[in-house]
């Protein structure tokens, strides 16, 4: 069996995903604090800030795994507002871009033969884990659209294929 997602295809897939979540902290940045923050019930991450922050958490925490780097804990409290989410979103997408750029073809598919204790589920290679961060995000994006809906501002179409 060849490769099962190709270098070039998942870097354009995670690029994609974060225009996507761009849309999302644009829209956000419209948004009083007291909505940004705002709980809702029925959410795991109950505000948008907590789920973008849970967003960029993510892929934080499973590139650094990948790393066999420990997980870090992040504190929705500790990004007040859009900028310093916008700021989060950027540093760990470049982590992502460096982590990928820095891998040989071999490396990219083959899965890792340790991980992290708190990483509980099977191994995989990192195109599998970077695919999961892709899906991931979408999950999550999904609840930040209907949340904005909840809060009385629906957003326009921030799916891969849009409408430009």
């Amino acid at each position: 069996m060849g490769a099962m997602f190709t270098r070039d295809g998942i870097k354009a897939l995670h690029a994609w995903t974060h225009e996507r979540l761009d849309l999302l902290l644009e829209q956000a940045g419209k948004l009083s604090p007291g909505l940004f923050e705002r709980e809702l019930p029925g959410f795991g991450h109950p505000s948008v800030r907590s789920q973008l922050v849970h967003i960029f958490s993510g892929e934080l925490n499973w590139v650094r795994a990948l790393q066999k780097a420990p997980e870090v804990t992040l504190n929705p409290a500790d990004y007040p507002d859009v900028r310093a989410v916008r700021s989060l979103k950027q540093q760990v997408e470049a982590q992502s871009v460096a982590y990928l750029d820095g891998l040989s073809d071999a490396e990219y598919e083959t899965v890792v033969a340790a991980r992290p204790a708190y990483w509980t589920t099977p191994p995989r290679s990192p195109a599998f884990i970077l695919h999961h961060v892709v899906t991931h995000a979408f999950h999550h994006k999904g609840q930040v659209v209907a949340m904005f809906r909840l809060l009385g501002y629906p957003i326009g179409d921030t799916d891969l294929q849009r409408e430009e």
